[in-house]
């Protein structure tokens, strides 16, 4: 990041600012009445002095401490507003942020979460957004004080004497300079420590998701090796920073006082000279004590300015990032998008699938795809067989438009899926995964997610469609009970179960398993390949299977090599070939056979 403020980057900030337009303006006004006064105060204690005090005017001196009180309070009730008002900004700001970056991962596409790490996503909603707020509702408003503070000093300072500013303001040359060195130096240290912050985050997000994992491989001590280098070099970085904060306070205070020295020496004399007044070597004295905290101020929210940038350049960076796949603005304009669907325009999903000379490649990668062809029928049972990395994965991502063809078509019911919007084919499309996400929250709102308006006698009715009725009903809360942060106080099999139903409830017309009983017992296996036949009965399926016990049913078995097809038909039809499949299956049934035999 440049060492420069960037006008243009804070100039795309302040479109999302611009919301809270009327609240900073009555920052503005109530913190330049703030100076205002703070600037009147030492020329009204000069006023005071010269008047009364040097006249022995009492009465004149009990008038002036009325008004002087009166003002005070009125100082008290900007200092409340400000506080009050800035409070507000900062968290509505916060909080506006926020929802525009959420509102934005929601639209953008699969290939982002397969590049960006979680960590570095947390990091940017939370503490850069934090930041944000804080330099726009606090420290932008912080340099309007200083500014109008230093503006007013300068001018009541010059009326009264001109020669006496000039030497008592001789010191902010090398004070700016200093200043400039030292907050680049803490802006350089701050820098690295927000480089660090974000590796930190995504450590405990990894330390935490990974935790069964660390356990099972003992890496606890590995793992704690290297979070200490990390939070040594966090904390390095911040030392640094701390030690050039603290050598530049010195610094100023020292340089102010030899400017509040030479405006005694000088000043004074003018008092036993009688060319300047007792009140006004008192203000003048008073303005030079005050003169350096605004330049303080003013030099310490630039450089946060510096610092934000960083954290600006992330935010903005999200909330810009590119979403690799969208709908056009015709397709939008008929369709809707995923906030404001148009669903009496959607034509219904009959279920006929024809991938049409389809390449692809993800980006920086060899092609995957290379001219594949397949048509599928309406309610074909579709099995993906293969190694890792064959291509399997792919095809069903293209299906689902996680991703789309670098060439070809994919055709639903004869008409290319990019003609209709993307919310139209992921609403008619259910998906279960090999390691089932379930939300925190009961088990009837984890199978509402499928269709949250859904009746609970809808959600009944999908748990018994996936055998998951039992075992929900054996729980002490049934269907209200709760199921844990990413569905922990279940077992996999009922995990699985819980989203085949949320899968089904809202009927969909294409399903897709993607190795959905691979990470089950036998016993579990049995109840959701039963579930599984009911679910996909009528339906278009793809199903990405390990196990091949699971998929003797399907209509067409696809054995999928580096993206090609180089074997189809149904179990039958393969093992009669004796081909790649049947050698999986063969060896994987004696495998089975071996592990019934061992465990008898």
């Amino acid at each position: 990041m440049s060492d420069k403020l960037s006008f243009s980057l804070w100039r795309k900030l302040f479109n999302y600012v611009i919301e809270f337009k009327g609240s900073l303006i009555k920052l503005s006004l109530v913190m330049s009445a703030v100076a205002g006064i703070d600037v009147l105060v030492p020329y009204l204690n000069k006023y005071a002095i010269d008047t009364f005090v040097e006249n022995n005017n009492m009465l004149g001196l009990k008038k002036f401490a009325v008004v002087y009180l009166v003002i005070i309070i009125i100082q008290a009730i900007n200092i409340k507003i400000f506080i009050n008002v800035a409070g507000k900004v900062e968290t509505g700001l916060a909080y506006h942020i926020r929802r525009i970056s959420f509102e934005k991962l929601q639209k953008l596409s699969l290939s982002y979460y397969d590049k960006t790490s979680v960590g570095w996503i947390i990091s940017r909603v939370t503490s850069d957004v934090m930041r944000l707020s804080e330099i726009v509702s606090w420290g932008l408003i912080d340099m309007v004080w200083a500014l109008v503070m230093m503006f007013g000093f300068v001018i009541i300072m010059m009326i009264h004497n001109v020669k006496l500013t000039l030497i008592t303001l001789s010191v902010v040359p090398p004070l700016i300079i200093i200043g400039i060195y030292f907050q680049r130096k803490i802006l350089d240290s701050y820098r690295d420590v927000r480089k660090i912050n974000s590796k930190i985050t995504a450590g405990f997000n990894e330390c935490i998701t990974g935790a069964k994992t660390t356990k099972t491989l003992v890496t606890e001590l590995d793992n704690l090796e290297e979070f200490k280098v990390t939070t040594g070099d966090m904390r390095s970085s911040s030392l640094r920073a701390a030690i050039f904060s603290s050598l530049f306070l010195p610094i100023v205070l020292t340089l102010g006082s030899i400017g509040t020295g030479l405006a005694l020496w000088y000043g004074g004399k003018g008092v036993l000279l009688e060319t300047l007044s007792y009140g006004t070597l008192v203000m003048f004295l008073a303005y030079s004590i005050q003169f350096f905290e605004p330049i303080t101020q003013l030099a310490t929210t630039l450089a946060e300015l510096q610092h934000a940038q960083a954290s600006a350049e992330r935010v903005i960076s999200l909330i810009e990032e590119k979403i690799e796949i969208q709908d056009s603005e015709e397709i939008i304009n008929k369709y809707g998008d995923i906030f404001n669907p148009k669903n009496e325009n959607w034509e219904p999903i009959h279920g006929d699938i024809t991938f049409k000379d389809i390449s692809f490649a993800y980006k920086d990668g060899e092609k995957v795809l290379d001219n594949f062809n397949l048509q599928v029928k309406k309610g074909e049972k579709i099995a993906l067989v293969g190694e890792t990395g064959s291509g399997k994965s792919t095809i069903v991502n293209l299906l689902c438009r996680f991703y789309e063809p670098t060439d070809g078509e994919v055709l639903i019911d004869g008409v290319d899926y990019r003609e209709r919007s993307i919310l139209w084919l992921q609403s008619n499309l259910g998906y279960v995964l090999q390691s089932p996400h379930l939300f925190s929250g009961t088990i009837k709102d984890n199978i509402k997610y499928g269709k949250l308006n859904a009746t609970d006698e809808e959600v009944m009715k999908a748990a018994q469609l996936v055998n998951a009725h039992d075992f929900i009903i054996r729980m002490e809360n049934g269907y209200n009970t709760e199921v844990g942060e990413g569905g922990n106080k279940l077992s996999t099999g009922e995990k699985q179960l819980i989203s085949f139903a949320r899968a089904i409830i809202s009927n969909p017309s294409l399903f897709v398993l993607d190795e959905a009983t691979s990470s089950i017992d036998t016993e579990s296996e049995k109840i959701i390949q039963d579930a599984i036949d009911k679910v996909l009965k009528g339906r278009t399926s793809f199903i990405i299977a390990h196990r091949l016990s699971t998929i003797v049913s399907a209509d067409k078995i696809l054995v999928i090599q580096k993206g090609e097809i180089v074997e189809m038909g149904n179990h039958e039809e393969l093992m009669k070939n004796k081909g790649y499949y049947y050698n999986l299956y063969t060896n994987q049934f004696i495998e089975e056979k071996e592990k019934e035999i061992l465990n008898s």
